[in-house]
């Protein structure tokens, strides 16, 4: 069981601003969890958009909407790269995309999972099915397994990860609650430097063991963010049409 220690207790910080200060820079790999709006780090991608740094790459399944979530970062210009699965919702990404402004990794979603899994695990690369025969596959190495040919693809760690939690205590640890653990767990694996937000913020010891999803080692700082607005994609009316949410 985590034990208080003055270590541990400074990884609170304020607000999202001083948990960036002094870690974030022009030309980082950021890796940030959420999928689509559910579970993103909405408190520390606004701080991020605030302190201005620029030519950044993101790998994250999608880039939010269109003024949220990533979408923040590129209304600003601040991103020189996605390394996306899904970009569907978000119109200012599919502009800059198509008038060559933003540069695009697609990945699938599985593999991105893994990529940024791996990275955390310290595994540089793995194998996979998924993607042989399309543009994914395109400039990497092929081998063949029992008749199958594989691609390779490579472990993400990147330089800082941004990741939401519903609970954390001020050790770190960190518990997901329901759809929102999804790119989180593995995001927050593979930064070098992890900087997380939580609804909940308690003491050492008062957190179920059994329950943490990610253990305090992995994170560097934290922010407690107790009302995030938790926007919704997309709100259907009863007469099935859907209508982009306020």
């Amino acid at each position: 069981m985590a034990t208080s220690s003055p270590d541990r207790q400074r990884k609170l910080y304020p607000d999202a601003r001083s948990a960036l200060s002094g870690i974030v820079r022009d030309g980082m790999l950021l890796a940030v969890g959420g999928f689509g709006l559910c579970g993103i780090p909405e408190a520390l991608l606004a701080a991020l958009q605030e302190s201005g740094v620029r030519n950044l790459t993101i790998a994250s399944n999608n880039a939010g909407v269109d003024n949220w979530g990533i979408g923040l970062l590129l209304a600003t210009r601040q991103v020189k790269k996605m390394i996306s699965s899904y970009v569907g919702e978000n119109a200012e990404f599919e502009r800059q995309f198509l008038s060559g402004e933003l540069e695009v990794e697609f990945c699938p979603q599985g593999t991105l999972a893994e990529r940024m899994r791996a990275g955390g695990a310290g595994i540089p690369g793995f194998y996979t099915r998924t993607g042989v025969g399309t543009v994914v596959a395109e400039s990497k190495e092929h081998k063949e397994f029992d008749g199958h040919t594989y691609i390779l693809e490579r472990g993400l760690v990147a330089d800082l990860a941004l990741v939401k939690a519903w609970k954390a205590d001020t050790a770190g640890n960190l518990i997901y609650r329901r759809t929102a653990r999804n790119f989180n767990p593995p995001a927050a694996g593979c930064g070098r430097i992890t900087v997380a937000e939580a609804e909940i913020v308690v003491q050492p010891g008062e957190l179920d063991p059994d329950q943490i999803h990610t253990p305090g080692i992995f994170v560097h700082r934290l922010v407690h963010n107790p009302h995030p607005e938790k926007r919704i994609e997309k709100i259907t009316t009863r007469d099935g049409e859907p209508n982009e949410a306020r």
